[in-house]
């Protein structure tokens, strides 16, 4: 499957908004991406293609803060993203692709309008909602790439020192990436020529992104910028929801 040096060139674009993000916020790459990149090439190319970007910005973020990582509320929501996972990889490859992109444009909608409409501070909740929220988590996770926002609705809540929830997230992410690998895997969405050719031209554009997201951590109130992204991705989302409908 070969692609066009203009789509190069729309990727590369997409991947560096999104780990820009990524590097603002510790989480948001995929659900910045995605549904961009779904617009220029197949859905099963777009998830593996984000994953080894995922794995490269986990790793190098988890592990510069991985001091303060909370392995109390990891160790809670591994097991449940874990089983999830295992059901969204196969929803991933038996369900038809226009279903899953409907699914996505909604899910897109539904959180960039709850994000843009959240006035107060997020209310602490119990350690039970783990269960829940890791298993929707993993699922997303496996279908498109985009459990972080759902592990950050419980991190959130959870959390009060914005190092520690940065960080936990990163290394959720991270986690989430090598099992990723081992499921896509053995599904065989790496068998795919384009998936890895992608990786190779696109990863410097990655890493670029969270280089400039780290220096505007400090600097900018990463709140605001989110809430821009995310009135651009509603319309991303409604575009996805039309065509798919």
């Amino acid at each position: 499957m070969a692609f066009g040096m203009d789509t190069v060139v729309l990727l590369a674009l997409i991947v560096m908004l999104a780990y820009t993000v990524f590097g603002l916020t510790g989480f948001g790459s995929s659900i910045t991406a995605m549904p961009m990149m779904v617009q220029l090439i197949p859905l099963k190319v777009a998830v593996p293609l984000m994953l080894v970007f995922d794995l490269a910005a986990g790793l190098l973020v988890g592990l510069r803060n991985r001091k303060v990582v909370d392995r109390k509320e990891l160790f809670r929501l591994v097991p449940c993203m874990l089983a999830g996972m295992a059901v969204g990889v196969i929803v991933l490859v038996r369900a038809p692709e226009h279903l899953l992109l409907l699914v996505l444009g909604l899910f897109i909608l539904a959180y960039s309008a709850w994000s843009l409409l959240l006035k107060r501070a997020p209310r602490p909740i119990g350690a039970s909602w783990s269960a829940p929220l890791g298993v929707v988590g993993g699922m997303f996770t496996a279908m498109f790439g985009t459990g972080g926002p759902i592990y950050t609705i419980y991190l959130a809540r959870r959390l009060d020192d914005k190092a520690v929830l940065r960080a936990t997230i990163s290394s959720l992410i991270f986690i989430s990436g090598l099992s990723r690998l081992a499921l896509f895997s053995s599904a065989g969405l790496f068998k795919q020529n384009s998936v890895l050719l992608l990786a190779a031209v696109l990863l410097p554009c990655a890493m670029l992104g969270l280089f400039v997201g780290n220096r505007l951590h400090a600097r900018l109130p990463a709140h605001r910028v989110v809430q821009a992204i995310w009135a651009i991705l509603i319309m991303s989302g409604t575009g996805l929801v039309l065509k798919n409908i």
